[in-house]
Order: C-alpha cells, then sequence, then structure tokens
C-alpha cells in the first residue's frame, strides 16, 4: 500500500507531468515525420522508377535479369538514404546539449542510435519495395514503347 501512494504521489508532481507531456509529443512527431518520410521516398523513388522506365526496358531486353533491376533501384536508393542516415547522426550528436534542455536523456546512447537508424532503414526498405518491384515487372517492349 505504501508503494502505491508513493507512485500515485509522483504522477501527481507538476514536474512528472510536464515531461510526461513532453515525451508524448516527442513520441507522437516523431512517428509522424517517420511517415512523411516514407511516404516522401516512396514518392521520390516511383518518380526515379517511372523517368527510367526505358532504362530499365532496355537493360532488360539486353538480358538483365529482374534481379539486376530491383537491385539496381535498391542500390541507388541506399546512396541516399545512408547518407541521410550519416548527416542524421552527425547532426545528432553535435545537438545534444541542446535537447537535453528539453528531455533528460542524451541522444549520444548507442543503443538509441542503432534502434532509430534500424528503425529508419526498415521505413525505407519497405517504402523503396513497391517502386523497386514495379521496376523489376517492366516488360521489355512495353518500356520500349513508353517513351
Amino acid at each position: 500500500m505504501h508503494v502505491r501512494d508513493l507512485d500515485s504521489w509522483i504522477t501527481d508532481q507538476q514536474e512528472y507531468a510536464q515531461q510526461r507531456l513532453v515525451a508524448t509529443l516527442f513520441g507522437i512527431f516523431s512517428i509522424l515525420a517517420l511517415a512523411l518520410a516514407a511516404v516522401g521516398l516512396f514518392s521520390v523513388v516511383s518518380y526515379g522508377v517511372a523517368t527510367r522506365t526505358n532504362e530499365f526496358g532496355i537493360r532488360m531486353a539486353l538480358g538483365a535479369k529482374a534481379s539486376d533491376v530491383f537491385r539496381i533501384v535498391l542500390s541507388s536508393t541506399a546512396v541516399n538514404v545512408g547518407a541521410g542516415l550519416v548527416a542524421g547522426i552527425l547532426l545528432s550528436v553535435a545537438f545534444d546539449k541542446l535537447s537535453t534542455k528539453w528531455v533528460t536523456e542524451s541522444s549520444r546512447d548507442p543503443l538509441i542510435l542503432a534502434g532509430v537508424t534500424l528503425l529508419l532503414i526498415a521505413a525505407a526498405a519497405l517504402a523503396c519495395m513497391v517502386p523497386a518491384r514495379r521496376a523489376a515487372a517492366t516488360d521489355p517492349m512495353q518500356a520500349l514503347r513508353y517513351d
């Protein structure tokens, strides 16, 4: 019973409520940012695949397999995503002191950085799968007539 009273006393404190609100807002906005980033990446990769349809058709007509075209799309996207991840990690470490004014946790925690990096890689991979599969399923004859 004593532990329950202590728990309710802590959760009723104004500082606890303020930190909980800030953490909830950061969580909501980070999920929104991840969704917007995934949709934006999907759009850019889809546009890139649409503009390169003729190229993919020529490659497939010359003997490239669907897996080769799939790999081309994913590797070209991986370069951009990798550069963005490196820049994001560097900025996160650089602005660590600024963020600790709002949140008591440090952004230099390797576990958090690794988890967020893996989450972003997974979101990028999912966003690129549909356009890459569309590029791999390109019919060479249709693509050559596409222009």
